[in-house]
């Protein structure tokens, strides 16, 4: 497990994780455990996908890491840090739950956050808006399948270039990003969630799904995915004054100035 030592837990007004995968061997429990224990937040979204119940019905994986992360993020929802999970396509059988609140844990199928700064902010998985998943399941999930494969080799191809002192990498995100019809696709996701959060009447839209961090504005709509923990390991933070910020954890600095509300790291807006 990665460690980090310095300064204490950073304090953040709203965290947004998605793409964890527990229950997947691909899953970087160990990572998003060492992010949890160094960050303090006073909302925590789960942006889909917690829980990856269509990989453990193929074949059931749960080991203590992925136990402990589940405890963690109940641990900070008895504390007070407010936990709101929005169900995605691979643990969509949490989304007949929709409204239900368990003290701190809330589920919600979309849920529009309010920014420090007044702005409104749109959050969903993002499922809905992928062409192959909504028209044809079958194909997604032969699909998912081939993915799995490259995500599997990820921790393999890191335990060998940590060996080396290299940073973390990932081979599937490395092959998406180069496939042509893989950049056209994320191009046309993003601008159809995009479109979607102008017509809720919101200005910011957060989601997960395709496995990319991204921030950037779409025809005066602020785009944010979240990314994952199984290729990039990121997340999209917002501090006490309400900047939003994406956190790209494996490659993190190893010390942060004391008293730092949000991370000197990734794009903020």
């Amino acid at each position: 497990m990665v460690e980090r030592h310095g300064p204490p837990p950073l304090r953040l007004r709203t965290v947004f994780i998605s793409d964890i995968h527990l229950g997947f061997k691909g899953c970087s429990a160990e990572l998003l455990l060492d992010f949890l224990h160094h960050v303090d937040m006073d909302v925590l979204f789960l942006v889909g996908d917690i829980i990856d119940v269509w990989s453990m019905t193929k074949s059931m994986y749960w080991p203590q890491s992925h136990n402990n992360v589940v405890r963690t993020i109940l641990g900070k929802a008895k504390r007070g840090t407010k936990v709101i999970f929005i169900p995605g396509n691979h643990d969509e059988v949490f989304r007949e739950f929709d409204g239900t609140v368990f003290g701190n844990l809330e589920i919600h199928r979309e849920y529009v956050h309010q920014g420090a700064g007044g702005r409104r902010m749109l959050v969903l998985h993002g499922d809905e808006f992928d062409s192959v998943v909504k028209c044809s399941p079958w194909l997604a999930r032969l699909g998912s399948n081939i993915y799995d494969v490259l995500l599997a080799a990820n921790p393999y191809i890191n335990w060998v270039r940590r060996l080396f002192n290299l940073p973390h990498w990932s081979l599937s995100s490395y092959l998406k990003n180069k496939a042509k019809t893989a950049v056209q696709y994320i191009g046309s996701f993003e601008e159809a969630v995009a479109q979607a959060a102008r017509k809720r009447g919101v200005d910011t839209v957060v989601c997960g799904h395709i496995h990319r961090a991204e921030m950037r504005d779409i025809n005066g709509i602020l785009y944010c995915n979240d990314g994952d923990w199984v290729e990039s390991c990121t997340s999209l933070v917002e501090d006490m004054i309400g900047q939003l910020r994406l956190i790209n954890w494996p490659n993190l600095p190893e010390q942060v100035p004391a008293g730092a509300v949000a991370l000197p790291v990734g794009q903020a807006a």
